[in-house]
């Protein structure tokens, strides 16, 4: 119980705190979004959110379990499972925790291991915990680019329809 309670304080003082986002640092994982699809038929969608809703902190569980569960939610809310090839990943970034999470659509999720995903959400989130949120946020973009590229690529003449807004949703 001591914990739940910790947590949300944790979460409640890190409400709408975007302070390490800059508008610049929007901009460039923007580019990078950009650039990164121009190269695959994926859909990349960035999601910072600064905390969690009280809803899934009073849930019993391991703060890992959870912070999943939201990636999730939040997967289907901004319709990355919604796009023709069913190859759309998010890349979720809990700020009061200091967590990233990749969530994939059932067209890729299926040729990558889950322990192949675990092991880049590890290598992925050092440099989140380091407070390094930019580089992490880049590294995830370029991790998730090279398993696009591997099974999706775009075709040399093909051109690809943006299905998703590349700029990162801030909640």
């Amino acid at each position: 119980m001591f914990e739940r309670v910790k947590r949300l304080v944790r979460h409640r003082c890190m409400e709408d705190k975007h302070g390490s986002i800059g508008h610049n640092m929007l901009q460039r994982l923007t580019q990078r979004v950009t650039a990164s699809e121009s190269l695959h038929t994926g859909e990349i969608r960035i999601c910072i959110e600064s905390a969690l809703p009280n809803s899934y902190l009073l849930r019993p569980g391991a703060m890992r379990v959870i912070t999943r569960q939201r990636a999730i939610s939040q997967f289907g809310k901004l319709h990355v499972w919604d796009t023709e090839h069913n190859n759309g990943v998010l890349i979720y970034l809990l700020l009061a925790e200091r967590t990233i999470e990749l969530v994939a659509d059932r067209g890729l999720n299926h040729l990558v291991s889950q322990a192949d995903w675990q092991q880049m959400v590890h290598n992925l989130g050092e440099s989140v915990r380091n407070n390094r949120l930019e580089v992490g946020l880049t590294q995830a973009i370029d991790t998730v680019t090279a398993v696009l590229v591997e099974h999706f690529p775009l075709g040399p003449l093909a051109v690809r329809p943006n299905e998703l807004p590349d700029q990162p949703a801030l909640y």
